[in-house]
């Protein structure tokens, strides 16, 4: 293949495509549903995608949204991030003292300028009413500045967690198909695609980030280690080494890189040892993060990730896995392959339920052995 140009942003390796799928979205001023696992580079996509087109950023992220007044809070912390203008606070002051005076305030940060900040309110009506009005204060301040915004929304399916009832995230559909100068782009694993294909309704455009192919990070991590003077040896395994380590992961290829980028020897040449002692290390580094991440998953879904690390297969609902790996029959273990491919974790059928995380599966096969 071409030699990939080291001077490409690392968040569009093998990623081009996509890239420019989402950069004509928001030119169009289309909405966007960008799927994925964790550090296969949905939001840096994304970001670089808005800079491209001109338009301004707000993020939540809706992992820290615990409910309908968090929600809004941190609604309102980004648009303060974003819209800095003497121009864009008047329209917020104007819009509050019509509209919402009873739910917003603007309020001097001690350093001059003013925030738009949430009057705490008690009844499920009022968090509801101050969501709404938020989403439509974004529209006029667009429309008033003449600039476009995209506004990402993080791990979306996250609010599913509280809005049992699905009441914000129908409202969040509703706004989605009338406002044309907000752009609306979710983040979410590739589950919202697979197991909940007709949630999110027809306006959104998908854009899948699957896997990157051997090849592709495999010229790139070669490229990236010449400019320090190194190179695989070809005498040895350690390319492939590598390449099985970080199974296409965007993430997980960059950490390993920055590791051997370090590595001093006088030929410049990556050996098999210099592979292995930097996985070692990094896995040493990330294993209070995945203790951690064990300790936070029900007992059922820990069990059957464990039992795919081990022993991976494509049906681990067959009767001989089940029973080989003690795992529950029927809904529950249903249910923790579903709750697995949510958070991301494991990869549906398409992938034949591998691990999506390549780092966190040898770490767990090197704990359990």
């Amino acid at each position: 293949m071409t030699i990939l140009d080291v001077s490409t942003p690392f968040q569009l390796v093998g990623r081009q495509a996509q890239f420019q799928r989402i950069i004509q979205v928001l030119a169009h001023e289309g909405n966007l549903l960008i799927v994925g696992v964790p550090g296969s580079g949905r939001r840096s996509l994304v970001r670089l995608a808005a800079r491209e087109v001109g338009v301004k950023i707000l993020e939540v992220d809706c992992i820290r949204v615990t409910d309908g007044q968090r929600f809004v809070q941190l609604l309102c912390e980004s648009i303060n991030q974003t819209f800095l203008s003497t121009t864009a606070h008047a329209l917020m002051q104007e819009w509050i003292e019509h509209k919402a005076a009873e739910l917003f305030v603007l309020k001097n940060n001690g350093r001059g300028r003013a925030q738009l900040k949430p009057v705490r309110v008690k009844s499920q009506q009022q968090q509801w009413k101050a969501f709404e009005g938020l989403l439509e204060l974004l529209q006029e301040l667009a429309e008033s500045t003449g600039e476009r915004v995209v506004l990402i929304l993080e791990s979306f399916p996250h609010i599913r967690s509280w809005d049992r009832h699905g009441v914000w995230e129908n409202f969040l559909k509703q706004e989605i198909e009338r406002q044309t100068q907000v752009s609306y782009v979710l983040v979410a694993t590739i589950a919202e695609i697979s197991i909940h294909p007709d949630e999110l309704g027809n306006s959104l455009e998908i854009v899948q980030l699957a896997p990157l192919a051997d090849d592709v990070v495999a010229a790139w991590a070669q490229e990236v280690l010449h400019v320090e003077g190194l190179t695989f040896d070809p005498r040895s395994q350690a390319l492939e080494l590598f390449v099985n380590a970080v199974q296409g992961h965007l993430g997980d290829a960059s950490a390993l890189v920055r590791r051997l980028q370090s590595v001093r020897v006088a030929d410049g040449l990556i050996r098999d040892r210099h592979i292995q002692q930097a996985i070692q290390d990094l896995l040493s580094d990330l294993s209070m993060v995945f203790e951690s991440l064990l300790m936070l998953l029900p007992a059922n879904q820990a069990h059957l990730l464990e039992s795919l690390a081990l022993d991976p297969t494509d049906k681990p609902q067959s009767r001989d896995y089940i029973h080989k790996h003690y795992l529950s029959r029927g809904g529950s273990l249903q249910g923790a392959i579903a709750g697995l491919q949510h958070k991301g974790l494991i990869y549906g059928s398409e992938q034949n339920y591998r691990l999506a995380l390549p780092l966190l599966a040898l770490w767990l096969r090197q704990r359990l052995s």
